[in-house]
């Protein structure tokens, strides 16, 4: 499973407007709605299913990242949008510095499986500095577009 394949790209936010957790991972939930990726009628369902993951163990990871993510029944395939927000969002992190990237990954109920290979991958290309670097320093949702495809080549070779 290649990390491009998991990401909507349609759905990336840049440049988030929302300058809290919830309010970040709403954002990124409603924006894989208007794609089409979760249906519309469910992004509230699940936005609070994430949002009550988080208050539960925080997915700020360190490092200006965070990877918010659960398992529903509304979702056929994991899929993940990617936001990034240029003044930091306090996502409560193990390191408690602010979030500049947040990746949403939403799966299947039915298969951890796929949510697993799906965290790999994502994590797999977080432990790289350079990575986080120039995602953080993205400004378009084409700069984030090509840092997953350069990813992903990096990661075929």
């Amino acid at each position: 499973m290649r990390f491009s394949e998991i990401v909507c790209f349609d759905a990336v936010i840049a440049r988030l407007k929302a300058t809290d957790r919830d309010g970040s991972i709403r954002e990124l939930v409603n924006a894989l709605g208007r794609q089409g990726k979760i249906p519309k009628a469910s992004c509230q369902k699940i936005a609070r299913a994430v949002i009550k993951r988080e208050s539960e163990a925080s997915t700020g990871i360190g490092r200006g990242v965070a990877v918010p993510h659960v398992k529903c029944s509304d979702v056929k395939e994991p899929v993940a949008v990617i936001g990034c927000s240029a003044e930091g969002v306090n996502f409560v992190s193990l390191d408690k510095q602010p979030v500049y990237s947040i990746i949403l990954l939403l799966s299947s109920a039915d298969n951890p499986d796929k949510h697993l290979q799906a965290m790999e991958n994502i994590f797999r290309n977080l432990q790289k500095e350079d990575f986080r670097r120039f995602l953080r320093q993205a400004q378009t949702v084409s700069d984030i577009r090509e840092i997953i495809l350069d990813a992903d080549e990096d990661t075929d070779q």
